[in-house]
């Protein structure tokens, strides 16, 4: 995991070096149509994996519950920082 982070992170940062290239700005959109590309291909995987469809409920189940989790501590810590750190103080 630490090594696609990494790669990630260098990319990001070639990018970074390399942003005023023109045909590096031209890239944007064959590379989106290979990330569906991609999405799709996993989706056939996926589909074609027998254990995965057969248990397609119980992961979707576990799937909506992390969800649900993640945004309600997304929205929690949002309403937290803009509590204490934004928002103005009445003077009384």
């Amino acid at each position: 995991m630490f090594t696609v982070i990494g790669i990630m992170f260098g990319g990001i940062a070639i990018g970074y070096l390399l942003r005023n290239i023109e045909l590096l700005q031209k890239i944007g959109k064959p590379i989106s149509y290979t990330i569906l590309l991609l999405l799709f291909l996993l989706g056939i995987s996926v589909g074609a994996n027998e254990a995965i469809v057969n248990n397609l409920t119980t992961l979707g189940v576990q799937a909506l519950l992390i969800a649900l989790a993640g945004t309600t501590g997304s929205i929690l810590a949002a309403w937290a920082v803009y509590h204490f750190f934004f928002k103005e103080r009445r003077k009384e």
